[in-house]
């Protein structure tokens, strides 16, 4: 009689902690993510922006808000999503210019996502060394595809993101990176520029560390949605961690090797994920995409991850997207 009531009090206790703790769950402050644009070279924005942003939000982890500069980039190839954006009158401009009103706050969030593009005009200094310091105080940033293309002569942001390209990028800003075939860790310091990529295509993608809480759970091997995969990338590679490859398969790839996909890098007391997928709407339907960006973003922000990876995940043998529709 005693163990039975010992039994049913255990479970009335362990009944009543499942309870506050969910409480406390939903009570927990979201994340603050602060997504920043305005100058990308690619189409796909400032629909991206509006992409990554509702993703975020609908992992139920994040509130989320956008700063750009006031002279935006090919803007207009999106003009449709250019209020939904917040983005007012544009210049569609040649060239970039600088902003010297862009200063946004990144000391009131927990992470910062990029998603900025090649030949992006350079920031202001006060707000470059502003994000230095709000990385090596223990913030959190992540670089997404063509962010890593920005700010070659930026020397702590070349550390930021671990791995760059174009932008003029040679060997003296630090090796290629890669993966052999045989599945050989490679920095290759030989000379050459960086930067490069074949036709936009299904690849797959290989986990070269499973245990990181941002890739834990998928499979070895699985297939990217129709994307581009990024191959010679150089930089410091200080402190950076190789959390997945991609092997171009088109037939048209520039190298015959593993290229970089999935990065975390260390700087100071803060945290980066970098990643080179997400080309275009195509590659930002990607439930891979989806799946290593919030999940990336969540260790960012806190060095941890609470989401699962979804029934839907790719596998080796068969891509997987969803069709994004914006929430009203």
């Amino acid at each position: 009689m005693i163990q039975v009531i010992s039994r049913t009090a255990l479970t009335i206790l362990t009944l009543v902690s499942l309870v506050q703790a969910t409480a406390y769950s939903a009570e927990s402050p979201k994340l603050k993510a602060l997504i920043i644009d305005g100058q990308n070279n690619h189409a796909v924005w400032p629909k991206s922006t509006i992409m990554m942003k509702q993703y975020l939000e609908d992992t139920g982890l994040f509130e989320v808000d956008v700063d750009r500069t006031r002279f935006t980039w090919r803007a207009n190839n999106q003009k449709a999503f250019l209020p939904l954006a917040g983005v007012g009158e544009t210049e569609d401009l040649e060239q970039p210019k600088t902003d010297p009103d862009f200063e946004p706050s990144f000391e009131d969030y927990d992470v910062v996502i990029s998603n900025f593009g090649w030949k992006a005009a350079d920031w202001p200094e006060d707000t470059q060394e502003a994000l230095e310091d709000y990385m090596e105080n223990g913030g959190g940033f992540v670089s997404v595809h063509a962010a890593d293309n920005s700010f070659p002569k930026w020397k702590e942001y070349n550390k930021m993101i671990g791995l760059g390209g174009w932008g003029g990028r040679n060997e003296k800003d630090g090796p290629y990176v890669y993966y052999t075939n045989e599945g050989e860790l490679v920095r290759d310091t030989s000379p050459g520029g960086s930067g490069a990529h074949g036709p936009k295509g299904h690849f797959p993608i290989t986990v070269r560390v499973a245990d990181h809480p941002i890739t834990e759970g998928m499979p070895e091997v699985w297939l990217t949605s129709k994307d581009e995969c990024y191959a010679k990338l150089r930089g410091p590679a200080e402190n950076m961690t190789i959390l997945a490859t991609g092997k171009d398969v088109s037939g048209k790839a520039p190298t015959d090797r593993h290229e970089p996909i999935l990065m975390v890098v260390d700087y100071g007391d803060g945290r980066i994920f970098h990643t080179t997928l997400g080309h275009d709407t195509d590659g930002f339907e990607g439930v891979g995409f989806i799946t290593s960006f919030t999940r990336g973003a969540e260790w960012a922000a806190t060095g941890e991850v609470s989401q699962s990876i979804p029934n839907d995940f790719p596998t080796a043998e068969e891509s997987s997207s969803r069709k994004f529709k914006l929430r009203k």
